[in-house]
């Protein structure tokens, strides 16, 4: 690409005269480029499409998921059995390594389908003009300097900088976040607009949905808006959550600790107490094997996949196992508005008449509210029909209007046809009682005036029965009040209150609102045309009526409860400040006045990332934002340590979607590229079931705490006795491969129903945790450390007590089996809750899954002791079946012991002044 070509690419072509931006192209706007051109051109600048980025292969993506130190641990496990030649536990250790490898595969190869969502984003075909025909080309043989002809229901099939209109309006909500479609205007702009202000511009990948219009391509393929979004997208390298980054930290610890623990035990056995060195190496294999948890890993993902199921019955589907546990670490949620917290559905709320003035409630496009007169009875809703001026208007509303709505075949969803501004009205007028069908018919339309963004209003000629005549207009405020002389008060006309207009034009506008303004005039019965001199003055003004997309009811409570649970919630659109503003005071963001003031792109720009971070962290408002803005923000908020959740449905939100610790799509509206780049997609497009989804993530955060909680006593108290008889020179309590059999079954039975907890009755009222803080903190190494000296000191005991009454080394073991998984079975009572003590029998009851394993465990024991051929693979043999009463009662001593721990630990902190957890 030569030199002034490279600086075309990043010309403000927004901000130049159409001419002007012709010649730079070396554009023919009369002609089009020729067949040679064209060549010559798309050899320097490619096709028009956008280039897939470098994939790993799926060999290595399925290699690469065994990367990580607690598979590594696995792994090891796995090889020390098989060299004890036990086949079937090492058959199991390793399809756990396996399934993990796989669920890790599966899912990364769906993240990755984000980028190629974009690419579909591209239209597949373009009118272009070419050697003086206009010719219908592939969009990707689209080349800078092409003239692209545009009409209602096109895609846009590239960058273009119009040059010619009609009534042209392009909705660019999965590029800029803008609710409505935006009016086009070949009039240059600032250099330094956001790209939702770029009037002059049509963009790659939006969608035309009125008027007619005619650009030339000023960027294809990579340097199109879309491809820089493109660009953005694959630079985002995809977050290691959390959670996996606190267990591979845990999993690095845990080994060290392991090899250390096994070199000291077998210097100290082989050294002095003069044990052989094959005998210290099997105590040594039994000691590893203790002290690795295998099942954890296990563990962690069943838990997760519980998370999953539950959050997918609430209308949130994960797409990455670790971002359940993620989800409960946040600490603020950065939301879009169009879409996410607003329906994305226009909504008439306010009607302004000369004498009154009316609140129209519902929400969307379905036809379900009413009118209620302000100052009125509140809640006390009046019928247009008692209200003259009020009623015509609706009438208006309806004739001048050339959308539709819709009733959903299988739901009681609505749906607009046409432009959703002209669709609020129709709702609004049949919440009047109008009837569509029965009124066009009734008045019948005779001629009209189209809408058009030169003259911003729209015109129509009626006539009834009678052959009496009517006129009806819409349009912009400012532009019907010059068109008025007259205004409509009960049912007679009066002069023009300009003074009233203006003043109720700024009332209205400071909620956000989008204004229209409904006009008529009386013409002469016999007239069967509309011309300009018709309308251009002595029209009569019925009202105004103030137009938002509103948000959603049950956003607002969701908003509430993340702002209890300690979150804060963060609007970043790409809507204008003054409604941005609005719909965050409604929904309960930003409610002191630092917070609420809405900073803008144009803002964003100017700051340095020194100066907008403490910016980023005590703002909730922002607005006008481009992909780059939202990008920046995540980024920010992730480096002053917050645990960031970013919810969107454009393509506008992917980078940050991507970027974010948990990306949050919108299931119905959101595009394609939004759902591939999240983590989480929502499939009834409902901010509420975020609130839902935390509650959720936090519950299964608490239950891999329980789970590691259980099981790493269970370990430290193995290891602990076979440290124990090490110390004392005695012979090893438990072989093994009995060690192995205790972690299998505690592992997949016991461990496994802590999976099932419900929710802590308190877990929506606690702060976040801390994202820094370790997953093995000073409690749980406490907790870990007490209970294993307590289930060390039973087992040992009970050893040593069989073996002094003489009896088979083979009875002894299994009655310190016994006792350990007696210890355990007690311990998993105390582990339902970490701190609250068990003082209501609903704790043992509550989780059928307890008592399920339970039973499970105490049959799987029987059979491990009394079975002949369990007998013979575990070294075991029948135990005194008095020697069972005095092991169940002295076992529960670690239920006891536990209890009043918790007793005095939820003192001390209420001494401190923090209630337990």
């Amino acid at each position: 690409m030569t030199e002034p070509e490279r600086r075309a690419v990043t010309t403000p072509w927004h901000a130049l005269e159409p001419d002007r931006a012709a010649s730079q192209l070396k554009a023919d706007l009369d002609q089009g480029l020729d067949s040679q051109e064209v060549a010559r051109r798309l050899e320097q600048y490619g096709p028009n499409v956008l280039t897939p980025p470098h994939k790993r292969g799926p060999l290595l993506r399925f290699l690469l998921q065994f990367h990580n130190v607690l598979i590594y641990v696995l792994i090891g496990a796995a090889v020390v059995t098989m060299l004890m030649q036990h086949w079937l536990d090492a058959g199991v250790i390793i399809g756990v390594v396996v399934i993990n490898a796989l669920i890790g595969f599966i899912q990364e190869g769906k993240a990755e389908r984000a980028l190629e969502a974009i690419r579909k984003m591209l239209s597949h075909q373009a009118l272009a003009l070419r050697g003086s025909k206009r010719m219908v080309i592939g969009a990707e043989e689209l080349v800078p300097g092409d003239i692209v002809f545009l009409q209602s229901g096109d895609k846009v099939p590239a960058d273009l900088r119009l040059f010619k209109i009609k009534d042209l309006r392009i909705d660019e909500a999965s590029l800029t976040g803008e609710s409505v479609p935006v009016e086009k205007d070949p009039e240059p702009v600032e250099e330094n607009s956001a790209i939702g202000d770029r009037s002059s511009m049509a963009y790659s990948g939006t969608l035309v949905t009125y008027g007619q219009g005619t650009g030339v391509v000023v960027a294809t393929g990579d340097d199109t808006e879309l491809g820089r979004i493109n660009k953005m997208l694959a630079g985002v390298s995809p977050l290691t959550t959390r959670l996996l980054i606190k267990m591979a930290e845990f999993g690095r610890k845990l080994t060290v600790a392991i090899f250390a623990m096994a070199g000291i035990t077998f210097a100290f056995g082989y050294l002095l107490k003069d044990y052989g060195a094959d005998e210290m190496f099997l105590a040594v294999v039994g000691l590893a094997v203790a002290a690795i948890p295998e099942g954890l890993p296990a563990i962690i993902t069943i838990t997760l996949a519980l998370g999953v199921q539950a959050m997918a019955g609430r209308k949130a589907i994960i797409r990455r196992l670790p971002a359940v546990e993620t989800l409960g670490s946040v600490t603020i949620i950065c939301s879009d508005k169009t879409g996410t917290l607003t329906r994305n559905e226009m909504t008439v709320q306010e009607v302004v008449t000369a004498d009154q003035g009316f609140a129209v409630s519902g929400i969307g496009y379905a036809p379900r509210g009413a009118f209620n007169l302000d100052g009125g009875e509140e809640g006390q809703d009046v019928s247009p029909g008692d209200y003259p001026v009020l009623e015509e208007l609706c009438r208006a509303a309806m004739l001048c209007n050339d959308a539709e709505i819709v009733s959903g075949e299988e739901d009681d969803s609505w749906q607009a046809s046409g432009d959703p501004t002209e669709a609020a009205l129709v709702t609004m007028a049949l919440k009047a009682g109008l009837e569509s069908d029965g009124l066009r018919k009734n008045y019948p339309r005779t001629d009209l005036i189209p809408f058009e963004s030169e003259h911003k209003f729209m015109a129509t000629l009626h006539h009834d029965h009678q052959g009496n005549a009517m006129i009806y207009l819409k349009g912009a405020p400012e532009v019907v009040l010059n068109m008025c002389t007259r205004q409509r008060l009960n049912d007679q006309d009066e002069e023009l209150d300009r003074e009233f207009w203006e003043a109720q034009l700024d009332q209205i506008a400071g909620k956000g609102q989008r204004l229209l303004a409904l006009a008529t005039k009386t013409p002469e019965a016999g007239q069967r045309e509309l011309h300009f001199a018709d309308v251009e003055n002595g029209m009569t003004l019925l009202g105004l009526v103030g137009i938002i997309d509103p948000p959603r009811d049950e956003a607002i409570t969701a908003v509430a409860e993340c702002r209890s649970a300690g979150i804060r919630v963060k609007m970043i659109t790409g809507d204008h400040a003054v409604t941005a503003r609005a719909i965050a005071a409604r929904m309960g963001i930003g409610e002191d006045p630092e917070a609420g003031k809405a900073i803008t792109g144009r803002e964003l720009e100017e700051m340095s990332d020194d100066d907008l971070r403490p910016k980023a962290l005590t703002t909730d408002v922002f607005a006008r934002v481009s992909p780059e803005h939202k990008l920046r923000l995540v980024k920010l908020l992730q480096e002053s340590g917050e645990v960031v959740a970013m919810t969107g449905d454009g393509v506008n939100d992917a980078p940050a979607l991507k970027q974010a610790d948990v990306g949050v799509a919108m299931g119905i509206k959101g595009t394609e590229v939004a759902k591939e780049a999240a983590e989480m997609v929502l499939t009834d497009d409902n901010f509420a079931a975020i609130a839902h989804a935390v509650q959720e993530g936090r519950t299964v955060y608490n239950n891999i705490r329980k789970s590691i909680a259980f099981i790493l006593p269970t370990n430290g108290g193995q290891a602990g006795v076979i440290i124990a008889a090490v110390m004392a020179g005695q012979i090893l309590p438990i072989t093994p491969v009995q060690i192995l059999w205790v972690n299998m079954v505690t592992a997949v039975t016991l461990a496994l129903a802590l999976a099932f907890e419900p929710a802590e009755p308190d877990v929506m009222k606690q702060p976040p945790r801390d994202p820094q803080a370790a997953i093995l903190d000073v409690f749980l190494v406490w907790r870990v450390v007490f209970v294993s000296l307590i289930m060390v000191g039973g087992v040992s005991a009970f050893f040593t007590w069989k073996v002094n009454q003489g009896v088979d080394i083979e009875v002894a073991r299994t009655t310190a089996v016994n006792t350990l998984i007696m210890f355990q079975i007690y311990y998993l009572f105390n582990t339902r809750s970490l701190h609250r003590q068990i003082n209501s029998i609903r704790l043992f009851y509550e989780n059928r899954f307890v008592l399920i394993a339970v039973a499970a465990v105490l049959m799987l024991q029987a059979m491990f002791t009394y079975a002949p051929f369990m007998n013979k693979l575990f070294g075991t043999a029948p135990i005194d079946g008095g020697d069972l009463p005095l092991i169940v009662t002295t076992t529960a001593s670690v239920f006891v012991l536990v209890e009043g721990e918790k007793y005095i630990m939820n003192r001390w902190r209420r001494r401190r002044g923090s209630a337990p957890v």
